[in-house]
């Protein structure tokens, strides 16, 4: 079933399975999770998604994010998820959890109970070019600025949860 998500309520308690893609084009609430990782600097690990995926391909977004298996914690598979897009193995620690509903193209939408992860490493991305078309550090307040003047080019996501990511970092490095 490693093609499948885990369909939630509105409390993230499991309503069933359903085949990916069909979730996305149902726009049905499904479990999810999106990862941070910082550097030693402060500095955010942005991934550029490849060309080709299946929806927002090309754009800029967090580190990793994805669904886990049905029968998978959460934690863990966003642990394997970032080991199989990034090559990157960290302590991930949870930060905070929302829903988000939103239209994409060629007709599917998400709908996602997104848990979301912090880290912090040093650790060189080693890119799965099936998931990761490239990867940079920036700072915030870089990113706060880009997300404003090229909205485009950024995963809804991070955009919605942008906000919330800063009071985390500001927590976990003190400022």
């Amino acid at each position: 079933m490693k093609d499948h998500v885990i369909l939630v309520d509105q409390a993230d308690v499991m309503t069933g399975a359903m085949e990916k893609m069909e979730a996305h084009e149902r726009g049905e609430l499904h479990r999810a999770f999106s990862i941070f990782i910082f550097n030693q600097k402060g500095e955010f690990l942005l991934q550029q998604r490849a060309l080709d995926k299946y929806h927002s391909g090309g754009l800029w977004s967090n580190t990793c994010c994805s669904h886990p298996y049905p029968g998978e914690e959460t934690a863990i598979g966003a642990k394997r998820r970032l080991q199989e897009e990034m090559g990157m193995d960290c302590v991930l620690d949870f930060g905070f959890s929302f829903i988000y509903q939103a239209d994409l193209e060629d007709g599917l939408s998400e709908n996602e109970f997104d848990h979301v992860y912090f880290g912090s490493s040093d650790q060189t991305p080693v890119l799965n070019p099936e998931e990761v078309a490239a990867f940079k550090y920036v700072t915030l307040e870089a990113l706060e600025t880009a997300l404003k003047t090229n909205p485009e080019e950024y995963t809804i996501w991070l955009k919605i949860c942008f906000e919330r990511v800063k009071k985390y970092h500001h927590q976990l490095f003190n400022l």
